[in-house]
């Protein structure tokens, strides 16, 4: 058997990253509560607890009233869990294993099944002396109690016997919102986590877990998604940039390899800031938003895309029309590109892949759009939030990001679905406008924190030849607005014949 670990110390919960959140894990000889619904992950998170004791040495009980053993190893199964270092007690209802001539006791039927339950349950830890502890659950308990007040009693001496005894609790419990102070165990225990399930109105179900407390540790608090996976439960830290490290600084500039179009940035963008390219539906942003992250590719360093809208299949075919073929740099790394789903993504797993191949090297990202990012995330005031963490943390680390917006409208009044702008060190801006009797594109720069830059337009177009910047449009007025008015349109780009 292990030696006796310190009162207090964390240990680790089988998950590294809700050890992030605990401050390290749980604390060691201590009672802690894992709350939720039905079909939250309370088993599954309690299994990962035991299997990762198991994998140093500790012995581990499972102590169910309301699961039995076959159910525990199919849900383990389906997880790849091994339990066979880990004893499964089923306290098994006194009811039915009373005899026939002590059914009709003067006592109470809940009198009896509390007290040969509490008694089989102190008799398998005193003979199993484990060091890692589950009990599932207290509603059971709760519900043979009958009353708060004996309720309360039971649960403080269930903590006072487990410390004594050396193990480091978790246990399970329903939750219920109108739950009053004298029915819920916040008081008693060490720590309490709250896992929590809602469905959205399309897709998949939003899980999210907090921490209620953590006695003489620092935690993360607030809302931090998780999943439930194949292997267990995989929980996303809610994003907190000013606790990020930050990298040194690289200077210099990220170039289009488009002469005009860097030209117009005073050389390209700058790195470590962020950008944001605005414009209706297929106006070219991705495109445009493609030539910087392409040419960081080209230049050695690694980039990732992460498309709402496209499939890695239609996204490398539609470059391949423009002239670029990413094969070469998906075959090295140079270059990932990531479907996300936003029925499917929790806002916390998108940062959580972001943040993973930042510390894995990667210093070019580009997101398209924000809108699908807005979808994933439907509580608007908080995807505001969220983002200034994200492009800071991203800032931090010396990373050049390239944010897409797609505005509605096509021309004339065009709006944007929500007011980001502020984020960015720089704003591209980008319009149809039409001219000759022709739909034409142009770009221009309205925002750059970073130093100085051209206030004129320009226009853009895309043809199978890939990406073309022409010169200042000074001869042509209301561009924007989407259509002209006057001046002269022999500074237009001439369409390119085959």
């Amino acid at each position: 058997m292990t030696p006796p670990i310190a009162q207090g110390k964390p240990i680790s919960s089988g998950l590294p990253t809700l050890d992030v959140i605990l401050g390290g894990g749980f604390a060691a000889n201590r009672a802690h509560l894992i709350e939720g619904r039905p079909g939250s992950g309370k088993t599954t998170l309690a299994l990962q607890f035991l299997v990762a004791g198991s994998a140093i040495g500790e012995r581990g009980l499972y102590l169910t009233l309301s699961e039995s053993r076959d159910e525990l190893l199919h849900v383990a199964r389906s997880h790849g869990m091994d339990l066979s270092n880990i004893e499964i007690s089923e306290l098994v209802p006194p009811e039915t294993t009373l005899a026939a001539e002590m059914e009709q006791s003067i006592l109470y039927a809940s009198d009896l099944e509390l007290i040969e339950t509490m008694q089989v349950l102190m008799d398998t830890v005193r003979a199993a002396r484990p060091r890692r502890v589950v009990l599932d659950s207290l509603s059971e308990i709760r519900m043979l109690c009958q009353n708060p007040l004996r309720f309360r009693r039971q649960a403080r001496a269930l903590k006072n016997f487990f410390a004594a005894m050396d193990c480091t609790v978790v246990m399970l419990d329903g939750v219920d919102d109108e739950m009053s102070d004298d029915i819920n165990l916040h008081s008693l225990v060490h720590g309490v986590i709250r896992l929590e399930h809602s469905a959205n109105s399309y897709g998949s179900e939003r899980r999210r877990l907090r921490v209620y407390k953590m006695r003489a540790g620092t935690f993360i608090g607030g809302y931090h998604d998780y999943k439930i996976v194949n292997g267990g439960i995989k929980v996303f830290p809610r994003l907190i940039a000013s606790t990020e490290g930050q990298s040194e600084r690289t200077g210099g500039r990220v170039a289009s390899g488009i002469a005009a179009l860097d030209d117009m940035l005073h050389g390209g963008l700058d790195r470590g800031t962020s950008t944001l390219i605005f414009g209706p539906s297929g106006v070219g942003k991705t495109t445009l938003g493609m030539q910087f992250i392409h040419r960081m590719a080209l230049d050695g360093e690694r980039t990732l895309f992460i498309s709402f809208d496209e499939t890695e299949r239609n996204f490398c075919r539609r470059n391949k029309g423009l002239g670029i073929d990413l094969a070469p740099m998906f075959a090295d790394g140079r270059f990932q590109f990531y479907a996300a789903d936003p029925a499917e993504m929790a806002p916390g797993e998108l940062t959580e892949a972001i943040c993973q191949n930042v510390e894995a090297g990667v210093t070019g990202v580009v997101i398209d759009s924000l809108n699908g990012y807005r979808h994933a995330m439907p509580e608007e005031k908080f995807l505001l939030l969220q983002l200034h963490e994200l492009v800071t943390f991203l800032d931090n680390k010396n990373v050049t990001t390239i944010l897409i917006v797609c505005q509605s409208g096509l021309l004339g009044t065009v709006e944007s679905p929500f007011e980001i702008a502020y984020l960015a060190d720089t704003v591209l801006l980008m319009r149809y406008f039409e001219v000759n009797r022709e739909i034409r594109r142009a770009v221009s720069l309205v925002k750059s924190t970073t130093g100085p830059h051209a206030i004129t337009l320009r226009e853009f177009g895309i043809t199978s030849h890939g990406v073309s910047v022409g010169d200042d449009l000074v001869e042509l007025s209301h561009v924007f607005t989407g259509i002209r008015r006057q001046g002269d349109a022999s500074a237009l780009l001439k369409p390119r014949r085959p």
